[in-house]
């Protein structure tokens, strides 16, 4: 899906994700209110968009953001679908017709792909859902004659309210039962002929042959696959739905109904979820009554800062960028985006508080529900539900390690007296970040910045001993080294095995560039023993990429490894 253009409309639709769900109800009403009255020629005021959504002004004294009628309708679209997204109820208990997309292409004899334009001219739409668990976006009988009232001319022109007649449509049904018998063709490229044949839209020739097979299923039209898919299959057709294709696709692709490639994908995402490694601090505010409301009911509000230019503050330092001998950075030899993260604000402590609350009870809400998920019959709702609350915590953590990615820049100029590279020991203090984000007890009542400056510093003093071992010891070490590889060969099967089983998980969790990183960065890649490890700057050149992106794209790597490895297996990587 698009992503919405307004920094603020973004921002608040995070927020409202936290507020409960008889408000969330009003405030998508709403905004579905404040679309109809906004003219594209027109400019209006964020004030105006926060008020008619939430009924109050924004706080703070941010400027104000002016928004181009033409992108705040685009952006509402967005915001209404997604918003509804969180909340979707099923189709068939609303109190009006709800059509899919296919519907609506049926009914006026169009293509999908201008029930599409008609949303780029203003047709709302919300997410639902439908038979199958299948969460889908869907128009409410109300949103599709306002709009075929307001757009008459662009829905007479596409053949509004033109029905095929009886005969009409058995003469569908029997050429599909034609070409099902006598050739190889999918259902796909059957019902593309009888379309082009007949002169009617794709959807209209598929909802006629799937209304019938319905009413009838006894009289089946197509030949279906006998037995069950195979699991080989099953995990080909799931990886091939993460990597972005189409539903459509997929049942062209394995030759099965859209019901059955939903429950396959919700089976997998649903086994996913099970064996994921959840931890979270507990605490006793977790286990109150009315604990979701104290913790989730307020939104999340953060003064965070709006550049121009979009800033990325994994990306921490320039080619050039160096500290001086006490530490602190020259500002004429920092690039900007190093610029706006030194004016970033730190977390005040009540706002550090209220993020590690909700995000160690979103990973709480998580480990508690997902045992109601059963693999023979996977609840939609409940799986949307629980992904959504891993999806509020990650962008949470990352809030955490960005507002802090400032202690370890800090922290590593002070040892790059030591001998250690400057990059080296903002890459540790990441690891050492990321961790104590995830271990980090906001109820003891001090700083995170603390806990996060200790273990910082462990991991540098671990540099730092290893460097000075290698230059005073060196003899001794490589001697220690060659006794250690000469251990049983039980510890060194041991060892291979734990490595591959490490290598597994990258592979599975992690897209390809993210991969090839983590695999060649930490010696992945060759023998157990010698690890052959390689830099970030190698990995850029060999990727075509700036060792700074490359750091960046690492750090997201090891957040996402970091929800499914146990800490030894963590230590064993980032070690």
């Amino acid at each position: 899906m698009r992503r919405i253009k307004s920094h603020n409309l973004a921002q608040l639709l995070m927020q409202l994700r936290f507020t409960p769900e008889a408000k969330r109800r009003a405030q998508l009403e709403a905004a579905e209110r404040l679309f109809s009255l906004i003219d594209k020629d027109r400019q209006y005021p964020y004030d105006f968009v926060c008020f008619h959504i939430t009924g109050f002004q924004p706080k703070g004294g941010a400027v104000q953001e002016i928004l181009a009628g033409a992108d705040l309708r685009d952006d509402l679209q967005i915001f209404i679908a997604k918003l509804s997204g969180r909340m979707a109820e099923p189709a068939a208990e609303q109190k009006e017709k709800v059509f899919t997309i296919e519907d609506l292409a049926a009914r006026f004899n169009v293509s999908s792909k201008t029930i599409s334009r008609w949303r780029r001219r203003g047709l709302l739409a919300r997410k639902f859902i439908f038979d199958g668990g299948e969460h889908r976006l869907g128009f409410l009988e109300s949103a599709v004659e306002k709009f075929a009232k307001d757009n008459p001319d662009l829905v007479g022109g596409a053949g509004r309210f033109r029905r095929l007649t009886d005969v009409q449509r058995q003469q569908v049904i029997r050429q599909a039962r034609v070409l099902a018998a006598k050739t190889s063709l999918s259902r796909h490229q059957i019902i593309g002929q009888i379309a082009e044949k007949l002169d009617i839209a794709r959807e209209t020739a598929r909802m006629i042959l799937q209304q019938f097979e319905k009413k009838h299923p006894e009289k089946p039209v197509f030949r279906r696959p006998l037995g069950r898919i195979e699991p080989t299959e099953a995990a080909e057709l799931f990886q091939l739905y993460k990597q972005g294709v189409g539903v459509r696709q997929l049942m062209e692709r394995f030759d099965r109904s859209r019901a059955t490639v939903h429950r396959i994908i919700n089976q997998r995402r649903a086994a996913a979820l099970l064996g994921r490694k959840i931890e979270y601090v507990p605490n006793e505010e977790f286990l109150q009554p009315r604990a979701y409301e104290q913790i989730l009911g307020t939104p999340l509000t953060l003064d965070r800062p709006n550049p121009e230019k979009k800033l990325d503050p994994l990306e921490l330092v320039g080619e050039d960028a160096a500290p001086t001998a006490d530490g602190a950075w020259e500002p004429n030899l920092l690039p900007e985006y190093m610029q706006v993260l030194k004016m970033t604000p730190v977390l005040s402590r009540e706002q550090e508080i209220d993020l590690f609350r909700r995000y160690n009870y979103l990973k709480y809400l998580v480990a508690q529900e997902r045992h109601a998920l059963k693999l023979s019959k996977v609840s939609a709702a409940l799986l949307t539900r629980l992904e959504g609350y891993l999806e509020e915590a990650e962008e949470i953590r990352t809030m955490l390690v960005e507002a802090n990615l400032r202690l370890v820049v800090s922290i590593a100029g002070k040892h790059t007296s030591d001998g250690a590279s400057f990059l080296e020991l903002v890459s540790k203090g990441n690891f050492a970040l990321i961790q104590a984000v995830e271990e980090f007890d906001y109820a003891k009542g001090f700083r995170f910045s603390r806990r996060a400056s200790l273990d910082i510093a462990k991991e540098y003093a671990k540099v730092s001993g290893r460097n000075t071992e290698l230059t005073a010891k060196r003899a001794a070490s490589l001697a220690s080294i060659q006794r250690d590889m000469r251990g049983t060969t039980a510890d060194v099967l041991a060892l291979e095995r734990t490595r591959q089983d490490l290598a597994e998980v990258i592979r599975q969790e992690l897209d390809e560039r993210e991969q090839y990183v983590i695999l060649h960065h930490f010696g992945l890649t060759g023998a157990s023993i010698r690890k052959n490890t390689k830099t970030l700057k190698q990995i850029g050149d060999e990727l075509n990429l700036t060792k700074e992106r490359i750091r960046q794209i690492e750090l997201s790597a090891l957040q996402k490894l970091r929800q499914c490895l146990s800490r030894e297996q963590f230590e064993m990587l980032t070690g």
